[in-house]
């Protein structure tokens, strides 16, 4: 293996393969950077591109991309509260909070050491563990994923401690909106009411840029009309210290594992990861109380999630041919036209293929870093810009955003209905992070029902007689049942307390 692996480095730090996984980690942190395109969208329309290069450089090229936007999501995330993709949404919680407090900065700093450390780790299993790992993947099907997705959302629930009830009404909300668009079994318009352009359903970032950065336009709005807008918040350092580093240290391996157990399985990808990961983190701590407001931990364990369940998804791609999200199976599709076909035998049929990208995704990892770490100090002096003159810089970064998905009014006209229901769950305590997994899930959520019950001929037993699906059931009760339990002991027994005194 180390044979194979020292080869792999040779082809990927020839000149030409370095320059691409240069460019590839370029354009893919500046799509990361940009709400409404994604890595899977960029790596569609580059995909003309890679038909003109060797195999070898088209993967580079391609997973140079991936790893790219997965790292960029975060900086807008932790910057203005807007969520580059899907999977930095979580981001938004702790990094933005940092960012108001001054500690832009060390949250960027993070990001980047968290998303090259869970990166390197995941890649180093690749190689290592790869193919029997992915066989455990072919154990999940209809019924375990919809259990997985309804556990995540369970997960999500129950963040938002003593308002549990408000978090499953917003979760609903966002499995609702989930439904809007085509029946993917009878083929039937649902809710679209005689509109086309709601035939493709409501994209995650109409409804994320309308909930997160418009209700955040609106918020400081209000407050500059009010006078009660505070002053602008310098970064007052642009360094992560060792303290802070080693405080992060353990949520940074702990992210890397749980996203990279949930990121090998097929269709669960980086953002269900990194919301199951932040809570089993929140769970952990003996401090939870400290998340959401800010807690550096909070940024360092879902940009590890997010990585390492990047570089998982490739281990059922490459060892099975099955892809774990857009982003590979667009991947899929570019190997499969460069005539490789990715499967059990693509260790022995295209072995130097795949063991110089398994090279390139260590040496993609570190021009992340190399390439981003300086920027860090750069990206902190935005927050210096009074919010009067950022805010409508966001506000025509979320119309570009939207607009470039498909150019539809439409969009438009959601993401300012998403924006005021977001000021409003914003002013009234209501969490927003629920409804967008909801939304998020909630296709593949029905898809994967839907499956299970033809698979069983209409019985919901099928649910329980899994093993892996009932065991993931119980774990979602348990998650939703236990936090309010946990808060009346600890009630209880604070006014046992005086008594016994």
């Amino acid at each position: 293996m180390l044979d194979h692996l020292l080869n792999g480095f040779a082809t990927a730090l020839q000149p030409m393969n370095l320059a691409i996984a240069f460019l590839g980690s370029i354009i893919g942190t500046v799509i990361g950077v940009l709400p409404g395109l994604g890595p899977t969208a960029t790596i569609a329309m580059l995909l003309p591109l890679v038909f003109t290069m060797s195999p070898v450089a088209a993967m580079i090229m391609l997973t140079s991309i991936y790893y790219g936007a997965m790292y960029g999501g975060s900086t807008t995330s932790i910057l203005v509260n807007i969520p580059g993709e899907s999977a930095s949404v979580i981001t938004t919680i702790d990094g933005h909070k940092m960012a108001k407090q001054g500690r832009a900065g060390a949250a960027l700093a993070i990001a980047a050491i968290g998303s090259f450390i869970a990166g390197t780790l995941a890649v180093m299993v690749l190689t290592i563990v790869g193919k029997p790992v992915a066989g455990l993947a072919l154990r999940f099907g209809p019924a375990e994923f919809f259990s997985l997705m309804l556990f995540g959302l369970a997960t999500v629930a129950s963040l938002a401690g003593g308002r549990i009830s408000k978090a499953i009404v917003t979760t609903v909300v966002g499995l609702m909106i989930a439904t809007v668009g085509i029946d993917l079994v009878s083929g039937a318009p649902r809710f679209t009411f005689g509109n086309p352009f709601l035939s493709d359903g409501i994209d995650f970032i109409v409804v994320a840029m309308g909930v997160f950065a418009l209700a955040e336009v609106v918020t400081t709005a209000r407050e500059i009309w009010a006078g009660t807008q505070s002053g602008v918040v310098k970064a007052d350092k642009v360094w992560l210290s060792w303290k802070e580093f080693t405080y992060s240290l353990p949520a940074i391996l702990r992210g890397s594992f749980f996203g990279f157990l949930v990121g090998m399985l097929p269709g669960a990808g980086a953002t269900l990861s990194t919301f199951i990961a932040y809570n089993v983190e929140k769970r952990l701590a003996t401090n939870p109380e400290r998340y959401g407001t800010g807690d550096i931990r909070g940024v360092a364990n879902p940009e590890s999630a997010n990585n390492a369940a990047s570089g998982a998804s490739l281990i059922p791609l490459l060892s099975l041919g099955i892809p774990g999200g857009g982003a590979t199976a667009v991947m899929l599709g570019a190997l499969m036209m460069l005539d490789i076909t990715p499967g059990p035998l693509m260790f022995e049929k295209h072995g130097a293929l795949l063991w110089a990208l398994i090279a390139s995704m260590y040496v993609g990892n570190a021009i992340l870093v190399v390439l981003n770490w300086p920027l860090v100090n750069v990206f902190a002096r935005i927050m210096a810009v009074p919010a009067r003159y950022l805010m409508p810089i966001v506000l025509v970064i979320c119309t570009v955003g939207v607009w470039s998905i498909s150019q539809s009014s439409v969009d438009l006209v959601c993401t300012a209905f998403a924006g005021l229901v977001g000021y409003y769950m914003r002013r009234h305590g209501w969490p927003v992070e629920p409804l967008v997994l909801g939304l998020i899930l909630g296709g593949r959520m029905e898809s994967s029902y839907r499956q299970a019950l033809i698979i069983s001929k209409g019985s919901h037993g099928i649910f329980l007689e899994k093993p892996i699906s009932f065991g993931l059931l119980l774990a979602a009760v348990a998650f939703l049942v236990a936090p309010p339990i946990l808060a009346r002991l600890k009630r209880t027994r604070a006014i046992a307390a005086p008594v016994h005194a």
